[in-house]
């Protein structure tokens, strides 16, 4: 399932083979929370700035048209018009995130809908009921998302329920797999790794979880609050004590930065809603760091977003009439800053994979690094 291509000091270049495709490794997960890439972004875009995962959210789905209408127009990939890999996060993190609306239980959590307040439940076999109705390319396990900062006490209690949980996901998963009319039969399951920021705790669950055997492993509970030094001193002392032949998955991360910094210590997978999220305020990213279209030094600029780039924003278009309809409140510069910022980041996962297989990661990363800290 993952074939390794190259080390270059703790950095990997792989392949993730799937149902749906393979997955060249690094590689960076468009977040597509509710099927959809926030900014009127089609799957056929997506094709266009290189996208190779699409992300969808196991609760919003659940919630909104719900899991079941899903599986009865064929599955998410039907629904979408996607037919690469698709990986699906467990509801964990949004249920967790409901601080005054849930409560957590050995079975389950019990929680009321953010939408109309409905009581709702979710344990580790609903969501895995889920995700196979969506029929994802990749299910994650459903793991307590606790807060930071945690005690160590409360952290012990919530890592150890996580290990139970990802037990009973596993042998869900593998029931519902068997099933006649399940939509993916080849679903994966991913675990979760968590601990906060407590080295000996992530260790010792990273070495629990690893004897699952699961085709992947995911880093939780990072970039909640911890600073960036922490985040790379738990990936520092966690990612070695993970099967370096299995995939390794950082949750919600990140910046450019934290990528670069992140696949330097042996991390495969990364998800974040910074480009998208970004894009739709005006920021867009580029070689140089990140710019403001708002800003009325654009106004007369005639230049794309980033010379060179061959997104379809920057094939066609200046960053003063982006600017113009940013200010306008047009759709349509939200929808371009959104697309020149995938397919910055996608074409930045490009350039890593390249760099790994060619043995010069490091050279790659300080220079990319260097390159954002130029003042534009």
């Amino acid at each position: 399932m993952y074939k390794l291509l190259n080390i270059d000091g703790k950095a990997k270049r792989g392949e993730f083979h799937t149902t749906h495709g393979v997955i060249q490794t690094p590689v960076f997960m468009n977040v597509g929370t509710a099927a959809a890439i926030k900014g009127a972004v089609s799957t056929k875009d997506l094709e266009d700035v290189k996208c190779q995962v699409e992300l969808s959210n196991t609760y919003h789905l659940h919630l909104r048209p719900g899991d079941e209408v899903i599986k009865k127009l064929g599955g998410l990939h039907q629904f979408m018009v996607w037919d690469k890999p698709i990986l699906t996060d467990s509801g964990g993190f949004q249920v967790f995130s409901l601080t005054s609306l849930r409560k957590i239980k050995e079975e389950g959590v019990y929680f009321s809908s953010h939408i109309d307040g409905k009581k709702i439940f979710m344990g580790p076999e609903e969501s895995m009921q889920i995700q196979s109705n969506l029929g994802s390319t990749i299910a994650m396990a459903f793991d307590e998302c606790p807060p930071y900062p945690a005690t160590r006490e409360y952290m012990k209690s919530s890592v150890d329920r996580t290990t139970r949980w990802l037990e009973r996901c596993k042998v869900e998963l593998n029931r519902l797999n068997k099933l006649e009319d399940t939509i993916n039969p080849n679903q994966l399951l991913f675990g979760i790794n968590q601990g906060g920021t407590y080295e000996d705790m992530r260790i010792e669950h990273a070495k629990v979880i690893s004897e699952l055997d699961l085709p992947g492993y995911a880093i939780g509970g990072l970039a909640v609050g911890e600073s960036h030094s922490e985040m790379y001193r738990i990936l520092e002392a966690v990612v070695p004590h993970l099967p370096q032949e299995k995939p390794t998955y950082l949750m919600g991360v990140g910046t450019p930065e934290n990528i670069l910094e992140a696949v330097d210590r042996g991390v495969d997978f990364f998800d974040c809603v910074y480009p998208t999220r970004n894009g739709r305020h005006g920021h867009v990213y580029i070689n140089q760091g990140k710019l403001n279209l708002f800003n009325a030094k654009f106004q007369l600029d005639d230049r794309p977003i980033e010379e060179g780039c061959q997104c379809p924003a920057c094939q066609s278009y200046s960053r003063a009439y982006i600017r113009h309809l940013l200010k306008a409140k047009e759709m349509l510069g939200m929808r371009l800053c959104v697309l020149h910022n995938l397919y910055f980041y996608n074409t930045m996962m490009e350039e890593i994979r390249e760099a790994i297989a060619n043995n010069r990661y490091q050279e790659y990363k300080q220079a990319k690094i260097d390159g954002f800290n130029v003042k534009v």
